[in-house]
């Protein structure tokens, strides 16, 4: 019971809690896994304990059917830990990349298991545990509501390597930073699947859009690809039926955009790992371009590629664009490292073929929710407060009015009651505050709408951007192909030029880049020389 009272914790999306500590999300996702297989693990061998006892005592089915009204009901612990014990084995790692679909499915048996288990024990043992649930239903209740609106897909884009480029409609207040993600549902292809993709675009690209970049590499991802190449290759304007929608939870991530805050930065990406540094890339260009607080004077870029056909995603950001002299205030150097190829085929570099659709942006473009963005600290703590504050409330009255009146003594109607209060409170109360904070949304849209030629302009521009062949930063790149990055190299090269400073590195890309990496940070960090860089380690990679 005191796993479980941190099982729920790290999955707290948009918690507050999370926000207060610094933990983005796909950094906590490591604690659930670890308290998820140690809480099982504990629970099964206390339940295999009692199945072997009651075995022994020739009374097994007896015991496991029995349903007290006082003291620990049998049937829904057992119940309980089915549903528990089907979740855990499909998730184990071989069972979870084979099929994502079915550990995701699985997964929503957890109100079964937690309802059953506060059955199963009752009220008073379920306290233990109510804390770290409550505040999972907090964030889940808010997520339900931002996901309830429909978003407008802009323009989609299918680059030659099969990357696909959403760019979603977004209001003016929307709050994230460019090492955000999303949860993205697209309704024409299921409705409940969501999927987590990196932003690719810096907040300040545009008052009105955030962009992601897709990989295709399964049914989900095969099929979106498959849309967006149909609804390209017609020669008719866009037209309504073939319209593309989606729902969206997020964005998360770190409130405080730490790549700023470094003089020294290194960016370590692993194929479509280099997308959220495409919108760091953007975002520092930004700052230097309008004198916003950046620290950075030099970046490096490793990046490492299959094939050369993945260069294409260097086409969606145009450095000279951005800003024209960055390169007198900025040192900009890139390594690429195509592992696959053993020489460049013709027009390397070059974005082919590239099949896209728009939309034509009217008044009705529908933008994502700002009930989860970063940085709505106040309306969040006043959810919390007032859902906390609602569940109090409700178990005083239940007690006043009901419990004690009608001298209601089950366990586990008690228990059913305890999790009937949380459930209400947040619905009731915390959806009051969410109600009033949709309120605060729609007034300061009203006060957007006559920038709609603005928008326009804004989203013209940004297509016009993204169709470029021939970005800056593909003419900066220093291509080696047939080789794999030498880090211990690389390092040793960065420690001469760069000399005695603070070096903050951000890895994105696959858990064996993400090692090697890390490996040889430490390996750095305890021979250097008092002349050679600190590195700082950080990680950008999830899996989930």
């Amino acid at each position: 019971m005191f796993c479980l009272a941190f099982l729920f914790l790290p999955v707290a999306r948009g918690s507050i809690l999370l926000r207060f500590i610094d933990i983005p999300f796909e950094h906590a996702t490591r604690y659930h896994v670890w308290l998820g297989h140690l809480t099982m693990l504990l629970f099964t061998i206390h339940g295999l304990l009692y199945v072997v006892a009651w075995t022994i005592e020739g009374r097994l089915l007896h015991e496991i059917l029995e349903w007290r009204d006082i003291g620990v009901a049998i049937l829904p612990g057992v119940i309980s830990l089915s549903a528990g014990l089907l979740m855990w084995v499909t998730s184990l790692p071989p069972v979870r990349k084979l099929n994502f679909e079915l550990f995701f499915y699985t997964h929503q048996l957890y109100v079964i298991f937690i309802v059953f288990l506060a059955l199963h024990v009752g009220d008073f043992i379920f306290t233990m545990a109510a804390g770290g649930i409550f505040i999972f239903i907090l964030d889940r209740f808010l997520r339900f509501c931002q996901s309830r609106r429909v978003v407008d897909i802009i323009s989609a884009k299918c680059l030659p390597c099969g990357t696909v480029e959403l760019v979603l409609a977004k209001p003016e207040n929307l709050r994230y930073n460019a090492l955000s993600f999303v949860f993205l549902q697209v309704r024409e292809l299921s409705w409940l699947q969501w999927h987590p993709f990196s932003v690719s675009s810096s907040p300040l690209d545009g008052k009105y859009h955030i962009s992601v970049l897709i990989k295709v590499l399964g049914k989900w991802t095969e099929k979106l690809r498959g849309i967006i190449l149909e609804n390209s290759e017609k020669e008719l304007p866009f037209s309504p039926h073939s319209k593309i929608t989606a729902s969206v939870e997020g964005p998360y991530g770190h409130e405080i955009p730490y790549h700023l805050m470094y003089e020294n930065l290194i960016l370590v990406a692993g194929g479509i790992g280099i997308s959220p540094f495409l919108a760091v890339l953007s975002d520092i260009l930004h700052c230097v371009r309008e004198g916003r607080p950046c620290l950075l004077r030099n970046i490096l870029i490793v990046w490492a590629v299959k094939r050369s056909n993945e260069l294409s995603l260097l086409s969606t950001i145009d450095m000279d664009s951005i800003c024209p002299s960055f390169s007198s205030k900025l040192n900009l150097e890139t390594c690429i490292y195509v592992t696959r190829e053993s020489e460049p085929p013709l027009e390397d570099g070059k974005v082919q073929n590239t099949q896209d659709f728009s939309l034509c942006p009217t008044s009705k473009s529908c933008g994502m929710s700002v009930l989860v963005g970063t940085g709505h600290t106040i309306w969040s703590g006043l959810y919390v407060i007032s859902s906390t504050v609602g569940f109090v409330i409700s178990m005083g009255l239940l007690d006043i009015f009901y419990i004690n009146p009608f001298h209601i003594s089950s366990w586990w109607y008690k228990g059913l009651l305890f999790v009937v209060c949380m459930l209400t409170s947040v619905v009731i109360f915390g959806g009051l505050v969410v109600g009033l904070w949709h309120l605060w949304e729609r007034r300061i849209l009203a006060k957007e709408q006559f920038e709609d030629d603005k928008l326009n302009i804004d989203k013209a521009e940004h297509k016009e951007t993204v169709t470029r062949e021939d970005s800056h930063l593909a003419k900066l790149t220093g291509i080696r192909y047939g080789a794999r990055p030498d880090f211990k190299e690389i390092f040793e090269a960065v420690s001469q030029n760069w000399g005695h400073v603070d070096a903050g590195i951000i890895v994105c890309g696959p858990p064996t880049l993400q090692s090697s990496v890390a490996k040889e940070i430490r390996s750095h960090n305890f021979r250097r020389q008092s002349d050679h860089p600190i590195f700082h380690f950080n990680s950008h990679s999830f899996d989930l």
